[in-house]
This record gives C-alpha cells, sequence and structure tokens, in this order.
C-alpha cells in the first residue's frame, strides 16, 4: 500500500511540474478533437538539441532562443505539397496568437533558398512567420524529423512537450481550443 501512495505522490510531482500536462492532462487530451488528433503529447517533457540553425537574417539561433512561452515549431520545406497547404493556417495561427505567451517558429529544412522560400511565403500569402533555415538539416536530424512538415510543440521551459507529423488545420477551432488551453495553464 505505501508503494501505490508513493507512485501516485510521484506521478503528481511530475504531473504539476510539467508546464503543459499541468494544465490538465486529461483535459489536453480531451482536446485532442479533429486534426488535433494526431499531436502526440509526451508522457515526460523532453530537453532540446542545442543545436544551431539560422534565424531570418543569416545569424545563428537555437530553439532556446524562444523559451519563455510556448512555441510551435514547424518544420517545412518549399518543395513540400502538404506543407503549402498549411502555412497559410500556421501564418493565421501566428497572427492570432502570437506574442509574450505564444509563437509560431517556422524552420526550412534541407536545401531551400531564401528567394524560394519568399516566394513561397508570398504565393501562400504568409505575412506573420518567420524564414528560418536548417540547410544542412542539422536541426531536423537532432530532433528525429524525418517526413515533412512535422510540427514540435515547446513548453516554456524551452522542452518538447508535443508532436503532430503531417499536416493539419493550425486555424481550425481544435488547434485554437489546444492553443488557448496551453496559455491558459501558463497564467
Amino acid at each position: 500500500m505505501r508503494k501505490f501512495v508513493s507512485l501516485i505522490l510521484y506521478t503528481a510531482f511530475l504531473l504539476g511540474a510539467n508546464g503543459a500536462l499541468a494544465a490538465d492532462a486529461a483535459a489536453l487530451a480531451a482536446l485532442r478533437q479533429g486534426d488535433m488528433k494526431k499531436m502526440n503529447f509526451h508522457s515526460a517533457p523532453k530537453p532540446l538539441p542545442d543545436v544551431v540553425f539560422l534565424s531570418e537574417t543569416g545569424e545563428e539561433a537555437r530553439l532556446q532562443d524562444f523559451g519563455g512561452k510556448y512555441v510551435l515549431v514547424n518544420f517545412w520545406a518549399t518543395w513540400c505539397a502538404p506543407c503549402r497547404a498549411e502555412m497559410p493556417m500556421l501564418d493565421a495561427l501566428q497572427a492570432s496568437y502570437g506574442g509574450d505567451r505564444f509563437d509560431v517558429v517556422t524552420i526550412a529544412t534541407g536545401h531551400n533558398p531564401p528567394p524560394a522560400m519568399k516566394k513561397f511565403f508570398a504565393d501562400a500569402g504568409v505575412e506573420n512567420l518567420p524564414l528560418h533555415r536548417d540547410p544542412k538539416q542539422m536541426l531536423a536530424r537532432s530532433m528525429a524529423v524525418m517526413g515533412l512538415p512535422v510540427s514540435v510543440l515547446l513548453d516554456p521551459e524551452g522542452r518538447e512537450i508535443g508532436r503532430l507529423m503531417g499536416d493539419a488545420d493550425w486555424n481550425g477551432a481544435e488547434a485554437r481550443a489546444l492553443i488557448e488551453a496551453l496559455i491558459a495553464s501558463d497564467r
């Protein structure tokens, strides 16, 4: 009996220490509706690799630079048709929620020349997302990104808490409810 009580207390401690799941693991699981059913929350946050990518201005950046808020990191490429379909929805999500508590960070991985990236964004009507690059796929490989698009959810402590493989309706009610629940849990 004592071991059972210890296990329950330890589990409660772990859930309380996890920024995203502390919101209420059951409530977040209940929000996995529609395209968000593809979002897989980890049982415990995963540390991020300390790998450099190139910022919009060509300077070195790391995912750790975006700590202090929830971040949806989207790995994409100019040749990726599903990426083209979901990018306007990610742009709308950033326009609605981007700020001190949440941001969408897009990272083109592989060979994606900046002029092609700019054309891709212009053709898709994207105005609110950054044009970061991972030209040698070092970040994507270190995070086990095997196909595109992949969206990785980071907590304010800069840890991976969830991952969605494939495209999704990021401007849909289900995605918005999930982001709102995360933002509300961090108050």
